[in-house]
């Protein structure tokens, strides 16, 4: 009798309501994320203050941050710098992964029911924790404008400091203000270097993403299921080599605000001694979110990369470690990426 009414349960939640199943609400997560961050919007007069000292700090560390890393092509230059608040940058970041998902809510028709309600429900939820997370904790961005062809034009980067996110830091850790922006202000600025002066790596990166949104659209029934779960093995094989690029990006990006900022920064020690505390001091639930989101997984891959582009750097030099900025080939793999003498022997036969 208890296994029938099971069955019939099972049965009554997955019986098709009539209309397609929407994985995603985007509206309720930006509703369920903004109730959970916290206030200190930037408004009018005053984010135009703030973005104007952005740019100040960022056109004096420029030609710097040239000299070091090696200098832009001819007609290319780094986008400027924005202030947002913890609201607007929600607002930004669910347009970001809308665009970036969309291929694939239109690739997966699964019907309505109570239970693709109840997934959605429970999906939305968990999207809102994660941003609802980032929003109170990230203090900048870059946007490179990573789309598959299938998510529509590709807009301009853009360069962000999430003010509120920054003040709050330089609060509670008693931190010199102009020199913790320019500091952040170097990092988001390597990051945009890196894509501007290789004009490549913004399409590499989003011919990975089309290759994922394909062969979840060539999927179908449990198989396009897996897609979004667990995942096919030539989706791990992509979804590797996006892993070691962005962990070079981050990686080198490190590098460069370093190297920039010991040089430019009075307060760089105490800055950097500030980083590492607060990267360190969580509380336990804090350490559970990040474990269940994947995010300490993700943060460890970047200190993988920083330990590449640190090793690589003292052994030979900037003009070696850019030479990873020449193409696809030139990209460490994972492997390499521990292995740093195995990239350097590869490329070194490369033209």
């Amino acid at each position: 009798m208890g296994c029938g009414l099971a069955v019939a349960l099972i049965w009554e939640a997955a019986r098709p309501r009539g209309g397609p199943a929407v994985l995603l609400d985007w509206d309720e997560v930006a509703h369920l994320a903004r109730a959970g961050l916290d206030g200190d919007e930037l408004r009018g007069r005053e984010r135009g203050r703030v973005t104007s000292a952005y740019r100040r700090y960022a056109a004096q560390l420029e030609p710097v941050l040239l000299e070091v890393v090696g200098g832009m092509p001819e007609g290319t230059r780094l986008p400027e710098f924005v202030a947002l608040d913890r609201h607007s940058w929600l607002d930004l970041n669910i347009g970001i992964m809308r665009a970036l998902m969309q291929p694939f809510m239109e690739a997966e028709q699964l019907p309505r029911s109570w239970l693709t309600e109840a997934g959605r429900a429970g999906l939305d939820r968990y999207v809102a924790l994660v941003l609802r997370f980032l929003g109170n904790r990230v203090l900048g961005q870059f946007d490179p404008q990573l789309l598959p062809a299938q998510g529509g034009v590709v807009g301009e980067p853009g360069l962000y400091l999430v003010e509120p996110n920054v003040a709050a830091w330089e609060r509670e850790a008693d931190l010199p203000s102009a020199d913790l922006r320019r500091w952040l202000i170097l990092h988001e600025m390597a990051h945009a270097w890196q894509f501007a002066a290789h004009q490549w790596l913004r399409g590499y990166l989003s011919r990975m993403l089309d290759i994922l949104v394909s062969s979840h659209r060539r999927a179908r029934g449990l198989r396009g299921l897996l897609t979004l779960t667990a995942g096919l093995p030539e989706q791990w094989a992509v979804l590797r080599r996006m892993q070691a690029a962005m962990s070079l990006v981050e990686g080198h990006g490190n590098l460069v605000m370093n190297l920039v900022g010991r040089r430019q920064l009075a307060g760089f020690d105490r800055l950097e001694a500030a980083y590492r505390e607060r990267s360190g001091r969580r509380q336990p639930l804090e350490r559970l979110v990040w474990r269940i989101t994947g995010l300490e997984m993700k943060l460890e891959q970047y200190r993988l990369g920083e330990r590449f582009a640190a090793q690589v750097h003292e052994r030979y030099g900037m003009e070696v470690l850019n030479r990873a900025w020449r193409s696809a080939e030139h990209l460490p793999t994972m492997e390499e990426l521990r292995e740093p003498e195995r990239w350097y022997r590869r490329i070194g036969h490369l033209p």
